[in-house]
């Protein structure tokens, strides 16, 4: 398996305040927002994200929690191995309020498309919008775009785009292998 780094733990400081300034521009004083975290890989990118702003924005709170899909995937019984869900941490109110979801890779779409189907049984928003590090725009299944996206990156099948958290700012990786599309 071939790897090689797209992003540093520099250029995703960058990214990442970046995505902050362009989070904060529309949405302070987050009086009516919340960020949601989508469970495993995104919730980690969203407590950084919420950690900058409140430490380098000035933000005082920002209401933050993480969703699991893994039932509302539609891949959920197709897999050889049963997926492991994740706990929720959902004690907020979403009703009436713009969501901002957070992942780590915008691939097919078909997680986003989990991520509202979920949404759905917290209540209902004014607004969900996306935001998320690494967008592989020629890989959508679905008519799903983010509103806010760290990077662009054109990558084949063969190749997976992943998030490396070894210290506290990740560093983004794509993996050449034939089996590397079964994510």
């Amino acid at each position: 398996m071939a790897t090689k780094t797209l992003l540093d733990a520099r250029d995703c400081a960058l990214t990442l305040n970046r995505l902050c300034c362009q989070l904060n521009e529309v949405h302070f004083p987050w009086n009516n927002s919340v960020i949601i975290g989508l469970q495993p890989r995104g919730t980690r990118l969203a407590e950084s994200i919420v950690e900058r702003l409140q430490a380098e924005h000035g933000v005082p709170h920002i209401p933050f929690g993480a969703l699991d899909i893994t039932f509302h995937r539609d891949d959920f019984r197709r897999r050889e191995e049963p997926l492991a869900a994740s706990p929720n941490q959902m004690d907020l109110l979403i009703e009436g309020k713009r969501v901002i979801l957070v992942d780590d890779v915008l691939y097919t779409g078909r997680s986003v498309r989990a991520a509202m189907d979920a949404l759905g049984d917290y209540g209902r928003p004014l607004r969900v919008e996306l935001c998320v590090l690494i967008d592989r725009r020629f890989s959508r299944e679905l008519p799903i775009q983010p509103d806010y996206s760290g990077r662009r990156v054109d990558a084949i099948a063969e190749e997976r785009v992943r998030l490396d958290w070894t210290e506290n700012l990740p560093t983004v990786l794509i993996e050449s292998t034939p089996h590397a599309a079964q994510r």
